[in-house]
């Protein structure tokens, strides 16, 4: 397995499970937010985030965290596996609250140079807050198309997520062995 997805809402852990993934396999890991923003937290261009995104599915080995639901039409025909946070909303709200006491003023590993931690309520309530309702359901809808063409790997508890990583690599070999 060379291309695996992390997506899942902001705060249920996607950068350090693909930072976790990575070794395990031997893959290169790929950090969306770093891909997508530029210094002083700039967005790409549409056209030239699309065509960022299909050069990077292209590659012969990844795992790619983020959502960026935008791109799912790129990245998923690219993808051999996904895994899904679905973690509850109360741990991954708390975590991303934490995450921003945490690192403010600094820039994480997982963003792009010149993005540093901040305040930013408006994405905490409307992206975060609202992910149940807003995105949840669309990815929901995408796993179940995805249901015998790939392995999907949905994790709701933080057990289960130290449980898979711990399993590494015979927890993604079991998966595609549910999907053949």
């Amino acid at each position: 397995m060379q291309r695996i997805l992390v997506i899942g809402s902001s705060g249920t852990g996607k950068s350090t499970l693909a930072r976790k993934i990575a070794p395990k396999l031997g893959l290169p890991v790929i950090h969306l937010d770093q891909e997508y923003w530029q210094p002083g937290w700039v967005a790409t261009e549409p056209a030239a985030w699309q065509a960022r995104v299909e050069r990077l599915v292209a590659r012969e080995a990844w795992v790619m965290d983020g959502n960026y639901s935008g791109t799912f039409a790129i990245r998923v025909p690219r993808a051999e596996a996904m895994v899904w946070l679905d973690l509850p909303r109360h741990i991954y709200f708390r975590r991303a609250v934490w995450r921003i006491v945490q690192s403010y003023g600094r820039v994480r590993p997982d963003l792009a140079p010149g993005c540093p931690e901040k305040v930013d309520l408006e994405f905490l309530f409307k992206w975060v807050w609202t992910y149940p309702t807003r995105s949840r359901p669309r990815t929901l809808s995408l796993i179940e198309s995805l249901r015998g063409r790939i392995p999907v790997v949905v994790l709701r508890t933080p057990r289960q997520v130290r449980a898979f990583v711990e399993g590494l690599p015979a927890t993604l070999v079991s998966c595609l062995a549910e999907v053949a």
